[in-house]
């Protein structure tokens, strides 16, 4: 039985908490968050200690593995103390909007040689990961496109907004994952991103982009798009495109039943695909903590690492300049 202390009891940490108490080999041991109504919640419900402190929760002997679904600017602080006390740690993307941040808490943990896996679940959708192991056995022959679609159904609010780091580092970060995943081993070199501000005013507000695309290009010359939007008002649109020499794979949006209806009006007709990040990635998020308790068994590196979680951030950090300059931004 793995061990967890719980830090950040919001939207992502519940759904979190209900994922550590539905597995057969783990359990909550600690909870954590300012917000002690919230803590006390999850304690309840949970059966688990509430800490006064994060220290407090992460340095506990009773712990095995900590899970960081707090804010992001409390993420490097945690991933440091989780690594000085000797713990597995798994946490939420990104690791920090500041990549001077993730550089400087690398420098601080990597004698540790921690086990660090980023929360990048989109690598383990079946659908995306059954693409990107097709690609690889050269099902589609060559390489040569990458399209990424991601809609949210509806913006978020304008608190949050004013705290996200910007559309790229905030939603972008998850597609240049998935970009990077299907890439393998062949880095992206350059990339060019614009925006626009269709949906509300709160983006002019926050100096943000509400609808955006971005074009890269790997080493190896393939190109990749992004296009993402904070309103879709048909739902959550996630869908992964490859095109290659000898043919094309899509991983499509997900509905409740996969059934087409006609009739004299209609042909082709589907039920509304999945509004929420939560249902469409729901089993990517089950099998992403068995593979990170895999990990831990196993004593093996997790599959997404902090330096993928680094190297995210630099293409987030490389759409936000180029969008500011309007020019294309080589990867340093």
């Amino acid at each position: 039985m793995i061990k967890f202390a719980l830090l950040g009891t919001g939207r992502i940490g519940k759904f979190h908490a209900e994922i550590i108490n539905s597995h057969a080999n783990a359990e909550i041991k600690y909870v954590y968050d300012i917000d002690i109504k919230s803590s006390k919640a999850i304690a309840k419900k949970y059966n688990c200690k509430i800490a006064k402190t994060a220290k407090e929760a992460i340095s506990s002997p009773d712990v095995d593995a900590i899970l960081i679904a707090s804010a992001t600017p409390t993420h490097t602080q945690y991933i440091t103390m989780g690594a000085e006390s000797g713990k597995a740690i798994f946490c939420e993307k990104p690791i920090d909007l500041d990549i001077k941040k993730v550089t400087s808490c690398w420098a601080k943990v990597k004698k540790y040689n921690p086990k660090i896996q980023i929360g990048f679940n989109r690598r383990y959708d079946p659908s995306h990961n059954k693409v990107q192991k097709d690609v690889k056995l050269g099902k589609i022959g060559k390489l040569e496109m990458i399209i990424i679609t991601s809609r949210d159904p509806a913006p978020p609010g304008l608190d949050y907004l004013k705290v996200s780091g910007g559309i790229f580092r905030d939603c972008s970060i998850h597609d240049f994952d998935l970009a990077r995943y299907v890439l393998h081993n062949d880095p992206i070199v350059n990339v060019y991103a614009t925006g626009s501000r269709n949906v509300s005013n709160d983006f002019k507000k926050t100096n943000d982009f509400d609808t955006t695309m971005c074009v890269m290009k790997s080493k190896k010359g393939v190109l990749v798009h992004i296009n993402n939007s904070r309103r879709a008002v048909y739902g959550y649109d996630q869908r992964l495109e490859v095109f290659g020499s000898k043919g094309m794979l899509i991983s499509d949006n997900v509905s409740e039943y996969n059934i087409n209806s006609y009739n004299q009006n209609i042909s082709f007709a589907k039920h509304p695909i999945k509004n929420f990040f939560i249902e469409r990635y729901a089993d990517a998020y089950h099998i992403q903590f068995d593979d990170f308790l895999n990990s831990i068994k196993s004593n093996k590196k997790p599959k997404v690492s902090f330096n993928d979680g680094k190297e995210a951030l630099i293409l987030a950090d490389c759409a936000t300049q180029s969008v500011k300059l309007n020019k294309l931004i080589k990867v340093k």
